[in-house]
């Protein structure tokens, strides 16, 4: 999903992109913990095209030499074992009719659809994978053995450039 960036757009410091990308997988996990509960219902059924070499993706080594770069699977009505985790999903497959439990992490997923719904969205490269902001060190404590002080000498007092 991309938005549409306001005419007068700067540097996003807020990440907006990997805040709706995060969003966007907790709908994933979401969506594919409903079926891991009850299974596929109705018509649903999904397409999931991930990154076959993002890290913490577990395929076999002969799945993955035919899809080097990524895979899709769909998710509808031959699958097993669908578990699902924190940062990842594991599901049983079959290709070629060779079964397969595929682990994927949420991360290395770059489309999701749920074609009977007209429902999906594509990642943005970078933005995956990228980890969550970590919040700024706490300041140093201050030396004992230093005497108090004026902490920065350039401090100017604002009483020079006042009216009297």
């Amino acid at each position: 999903m991309a938005l549409n960036p306001c005419p007068m757009s700067s540097k996003d410091w807020i990440g907006y992109q990997a805040l709706v990308d995060r969003a966007f997988r907790t709908v994933v996990r979401e969506a594919l913990q409903h079926v891991a509960k009850g299974g596929m219902m109705g018509n649903h059924h999904f397409y999931i095209n991930y990154d076959t070499q993002a890290p913490g993706v577990v395929i076999s080594d002969a799945l993955r030499s035919q899809h080097p770069v990524d895979l899709t699977i769909v998710i509808q009505n031959q699958f097993w074992d669908l578990k699902i985790f924190d940062d990842a999903f594991e599901v049983g497959l079959s290709f070629n009719k060779m079964p397969e439990v595929l682990r994927i992490p949420f991360a290395a997923i770059k489309q999701f659809s749920d074609p009977s719904q007209k429902f999906g969205f594509q990642f943005q490269t970078g933005t995956a994978l990228a980890p969550a902001t970590k919040p700024a060190p706490p300041p140093p404590k201050p030396d004992p053995e230093t005497p108090p002080g004026p902490k920065d000498p350039t401090v100017v007092s604002l009483d020079r450039f006042r009216k009297k």
